[in-house]
């Protein structure tokens, strides 16, 4: 049975997209069966693999608000073992659809119970928020990763994000943790990144990955490319670094 990982940071901009792209095709490349869910209205995840939001007729949005099937909607990648569960352009308006659903915070737990069986790993890719989408993708995952900035303002929104994980912990989902936690866009040149991984490291402790993300122009370009690091630039250091971040995630799974 699938473990279903939510990727999320009520911060935009910090890295997730990138991180959650570039593990599940690590994953993959290491024989792991991977559904990447895009439940991100900006769709940045099914772009960075190569898809067109805007002529896509699959999506999450489906299978949220039209109970369609996730089967019925699952895209495979051009990397081998990793399919996708897409955004298109409706998913901006899911947030007010889902208000008038009957048991809006479940939906996408119900739906995925129908692939669940058929993955190594279900990673999500939350929107940047803490809203009914990200609401939902807790619901359904046993743990959430987070990708944090070595910058001054990513420990902000933390403790929100944090009260918001025990919140949905006490009354929906008593199963989810924090699977870890992953300092990203890191520039070892300045003093404040280094100060500022080390209080991320003081506050979250075991649950900080040892791996850290830099800053790489390389990563950067990947998605306007449409390919994960693998396959557009598997040498450079920001590859060598998703590499063996999944390494280390793949060995916390034993």
């Amino acid at each position: 049975m699938g473990k279903i990982i939510s990727f999320s940071n009520k911060k935009g901009g910090v890295g997730k997209t990138t991180t959650v792209v570039n593990m599940a095709a690590y994953c993959a490349d290491y024989g792991k069966r991977v559904l990447l869910v895009d439940l991100d209205s900006q769709g940045n995840a099914t772009t960075g693999l190569g898809f067109s939001k805007s002529a896509l007729k699959k999506s999450v949005y489906g299978v949220l608000i039209d109970d369609e099937k996730v089967s019925k909607n699952v895209l495979p990648t051009q990397v081998p073992m990793l399919d996708i569960l897409p955004a298109n352009v409706d998913l901006s308006g899911a947030e007010v659809d889902l208000v008038y659903k009957r048991n809006r915070e479940q939906i996408l737990k119900n739906a995925l119970a129908e692939v669940k069986d058929n993955y190594d790993y279900i990673f999500i890719d939350c929107p940047p928020s803490l809203g009914l989408l990200t609401i939902n993708a807790w619901v359904a995952s046993d743990s959430v990763i987070i990708p944090l900035q070595s910058e001054y303002y990513a420990m902000e929104g933390v403790s929100q994000l944090m009260n918001t994980i025990s919140l949905v912990k006490q009354h929906l989902n008593p199963n989810i943790k924090i699977e870890g936690v992953v300092i990203t866009m890191y520039d070892g040149r300045a003093i404040i990144s280094r100060q500022i991984a080390a209080e991320i490291k003081k506050f979250f402790k075991n649950k900080l990955y040892e791996i850290i993300i830099p800053r790489n122009v390389r990563l950067s370009e990947a998605p306007s490319h449409g390919k994960p690091i693998l396959l557009y630039d598997p040498k450079c250091v920001g590859a060598r670094a998703y590499k063996a971040l999944t390494e280390e995630f793949l060995s916390r799974q034993k």
